[in-house]
């Protein structure tokens, strides 16, 4: 089998494992070119006051997804450490994180997006390269249901991605804010070049779907030629996910792209228990195939084994 061309979207931690096991198949030589596309839209933490401080990008979850595609070597693995560290202390450094800065500076030195991200990757002997989604900061809304006692069902807008991440009510859609960002061409370009998209795992509200409300970059994804993989979160996220099960995770995907037509779906059999059914008649309705596998770490915490999930992926990518 030939090496196959990746494209990975999301942001956080879920990304990170996701770039964390495609990296083991660009050391395997099973993929040849990995790119990850990342969500732009964070506005808490170290990020936040960045972008709210130099009017960017918030580099957080750009920042992890090089981490996660570092080398192994000792030279590699030491920048991803430095670049991953947080200050302590009690001073206005505390909380920042070294590569959040580092990525901030080389975009103020290159007044350029994407070359400052290369850069880094050198620095770090990644293997692949990271993306933005987007390069207008954006703001993510959501609409949320059950924050009025009184009216359970009323609607109410919540904007930003710490707040929408952390609602204590139901999520029932969200956007963008502006709603027509300037999409990254180098992105929508890699998509195009792909033999395979991966979407999620990650937090579903505020880093998988946001890729499909970008118009040109949904434009990308649902006419390229490339096969879609669809990875289904271990469990619900408080905040974002209470009370829809696994199937319900894909239909929301596809409400907020219904022209979207994933090839396989992704999920762990031991999470998924009971709902294996309604998963599998889920899938089957939207034209996939539903590919349940062992992906999660042996000790039953919810969080996904790179090597695992690698060769879940590889699995996937052979049998195509």
């Amino acid at each position: 089998m030939r090496a196959q061309s990746v494209v990975a979207f999301g942001g956080g931690h879920g990304l990170h494992a996701s770039l964390t096991a495609l990296r083991l198949l660009v050391d395997d030589l099973t993929v040849d070119d990995l790119t990850a596309v990342v969500t732009v839209a964070d506005d808490g933490g170290s990020s936040g006051r960045l972008r709210g401080e130099f009017g960017v990008l918030p580099p957080g979850d750009l920042r992890m997804a090089l981490a996660a595609l570092c080398g192994n070597d000792t030279w590699d693995v030491t920048w991803s450490r430095v670049l991953q560290h947080r200050f302590e202390g009690a001073g206005e450094m505390r909380g920042h994180v070294v590569g959040n800065l580092l990525i901030v500076s080389l975009w103020e030195l290159l007044g350029d997006h994407v070359q400052a991200l290369d850069w880094v990757g050198r620095l770090l002997g990644a293997k692949g390269r990271v993306l933005p989604m987007a390069l207008t900061p954006m703001v993510i809304t959501a609409e949320v249901a059950g924050l009025t006692p009184d009216d359970p069902d009323a609607r109410v807008t919540v904007r930003g991605q710490v707040e929408v991440a952390t609602t204590e009510g139901r999520i029932t859609s969200i956007g963008l804010e502006p709603a027509d960002p300037t999409v990254c061409p180098e992105s929508v370009a890699a998509v195009h070049a792909a033999d395979w998209l991966v979407l999620g795992p990650g937090s579903w509200f505020t880093s998988v779907i946001p890729h499909l409300m970008i118009p040109a970059l949904r434009e990308a994804i649902v006419t390229s030629d490339a096969r879609l993989v669809v990875v289904l979160n271990l469990e619900e996220q408080p905040g974002e996910t209470i009370g829809l099960g696994p199937g319900d995770h894909l239909a929301t995907l596809i409400e907020h792209a219904p022209d979207l037509k994933p090839y396989a779906v992704l999920a762990d059999r031991r999470s998924v228990g009971a709902d294996a059914d309604t998963l599998a008649a889920t899938v089957a309705a939207y034209g996939a195939r539903l590919v349940l596998d062992d992906v999660m770490v042996d000790d039953g915490s919810p969080r996904h084994d790179p090597a695992k999930l690698a060769a879940a992926y590889a699995r996937i990518f052979a049998d195509s």
